[in-house]
């Protein structure tokens, strides 16, 4: 999984924003992006379902598995800067 250079990046951003290099990053913009990552997933679902090719389907499962680990990375730099807004 990419979480470790998820977490590498942040420490990188949390450096950039020391040195005023970086804009804040706010909440409400994680959660655009994770709303749009949810609705491309919902689309991406849906197609999968309609596919009838086993190699279109192959690369939708790919596609769909991309967009988790996706949403999960934005879960993880949401919590993050929760925390660090604590």
């Amino acid at each position: 999984m990419a979480l470790k250079r998820t977490i590498a990046k942040l420490n990188d951003y949390q450096d950039r924003l020391k040195d005023k290099k970086a804009k804040q990053i706010k909440v409400k913009h994680v959660d655009k992006i994770i709303s749009k990552l949810e609705a491309k997933k919902a689309d991406l679902d849906k197609e999968f379902h309609e596919a009838t090719k086993p190699s279109r389907k192959e690369r939708l499962k790919r596609k769909r598995k991309v967009l988790r680990d996706q949403i999960e990375q934005a879960e993880f730099l949401r919590k993050e800067i929760l925390k660090s807004q604590k």
